[in-house]
């Protein structure tokens, strides 16, 4: 058995990484609603002026979101390299990555109503 190849160079790393994070960008149609939320979180925590300890908080559900995203993908591409034909078992494994996604999508929003909320209705007077 041989040993898997893996890169000498740091940039060679990054850019295979960076490559990755395209190809989620580019092929997955949620990954966009992800990177509007993102930008929309941002853009209102900004706005608000929120606290730095509410930012991490923030910033990490996000990060969150998008690290199930990637891993999704991955799974989604390892299971129809492993299962080219319709398999239950692989239907198994792909829903239970995107209820991971969901998963962390919807946490991520409840935290973010529960940070973002209060300062956005004081700010609108209500």
């Amino acid at each position: 058995m041989t040993e898997p190849k893996r890169s000498r160079s740091r940039i060679v790393a990054f850019h295979h990484a960076f490559s990755g994070w395209w190809y989620v960008l580019r092929t997955q149609r949620n990954a966009w609603i992800h990177a509007v939320a993102t930008l929309g979180v941002i853009v209102l925590g900004s706005w608000l002026r929120i606290e730095r300890s509410e930012w991490a908080v923030l910033l990490l559900a996000v990060g969150l979101v998008w690290l199930a995203e990637f891993l999704n993908t991955a799974l989604e591409a390892v299971v129809d390299l492993a299962s080219p034909k319709m398999h239950p078992l692989a239907r198994v494994g792909k829903d239970v990555g995107a209820a991971g996604v969901l998963i962390s999508a919807a946490t991520a929003a409840v935290i973010g109503l529960l940070i973002l909320g209060p300062p956005l209705l004081t700010k609108l007077g209500r």
